[in-house]
């Protein structure tokens, strides 16, 4: 059966993390594209993700997730992805990240077991699956980072998941247009440490990072 990847979506993905300044191997490349394939044959029976057009989804969802990878601090080791739904961000993080243990947690019992298929079929050992609501996860330590994309406010962003993190722990919010609105709603012991204007190639609409700590 002939690949729904296209030399196209190679390019644009070289191009693309090239002009984001993140340097993809031949492996992290070959498995990104890998990801890319199994993303548009399961969406069309799990509905993984509302983009539908596989022309769209090297820069909404790989280049999105890859523009947020120059802010993933080298020495943090414990990272989960919080509604990972279609596994952005927290497949490509897995991949450009080898070493660090990233876990990707969601509800929707469909979106986990597509996500476990990729972690078997692109052989992510780093990587594991979590079916469960946040508010119930009780890991053994805290994690290093909590990012989310499109999850839910900042708001119960923070609050769900406050328990699975501590002072040194931070908290990634992928947003599109800055929320400011939201931010007026944060909970008092958080606080916000940087925000960024994100730029990802192909895509029009604006795009923020928002880097939140826990105050002691």
């Amino acid at each position: 059966m002939s690949s729904p990847v296209t030399p196209q979506h190679a390019e644009e993905l070289s191009t693309g993390a090239r002009q984001l300044g993140v340097e993809l191997n031949a492996q992290q490349h070959e498995l990104l594209l890998g990801y890319l394939a199994l993303l548009i044959k399961w969406n069309k029976a799990y509905n993984l993700t509302a983009v539908r057009d596989p022309d769209e989804m090297v820069s909404r969802h790989l280049l999105d997730s890859l523009s947020v990878m120059p802010f993933i601090p080298a020495d943090t080791q414990r990272w989960l992805d919080v509604g990972s739904g279609g596994g952005m961000p927290g497949i490509p993080l897995a991949i450009l990240h080898p070493h660090k243990q990233v876990t990707v947690l969601d509800s929707n019992g469909k979106k986990t077991r597509f996500l476990t298929q990729v972690k078997m079929e692109l052989k992510l050992d780093n990587l594991t699956v979590i079916h469960s609501r946040v508010e119930e996860v009780q890991p053994e330590q805290p994690f290093c980072g909590i990012i989310s994309r499109a999850f839910s406010s900042m708001e119960n962003f923070t609050n769900w998941t406050r328990h699975l993190g501590d002072a040194r722990t931070q908290w990634l919010a992928m947003k599109g247009l800055h929320p400011a609105d939201e931010l007026v709603a944060l909970p008092a012991d958080f606080t916000v440490e940087s925000e960024q204007a994100l730029t990802v190639p192909g895509c029009q609409g604006q795009r923020h990072l928002l880097i939140l700590r826990r105050k002691a």
